[in-house]
């Protein structure tokens, strides 16, 4: 999905037309939708992972001072 944003983007940045990507991007987000309902009619009720917290993580993880990685969290 991110590379289809980023597609989507790469051509707007660009003056181009989008539509294709932009539909590609629009009907994965339908289905992303679409599975998150499943889930949560199958008694799924925990609190889905972020990617704001997937890129926080991954920033403390990749500092390279142990000590200060800790303090972060």
């Amino acid at each position: 999905m991110a590379d289809v944003e980023a597609s989507v983007r790469d051509r707007i940045n660009g003056d181009r037309d989008c539509t294709e990507q932009a539909l590609a991007q629009l009907d994965l987000r339908r289905k992303i939708n679409l599975l998150i309902g499943e889930w949560k009619a199958a008694g799924g009720g925990d609190v889905l992972p972020d990617v704001h917290d997937q890129v926080r993580l991954r920033l403390v993880k990749t500092v390279g001072i142990p000590g200060r990685a800790a303090m972060r969290r």
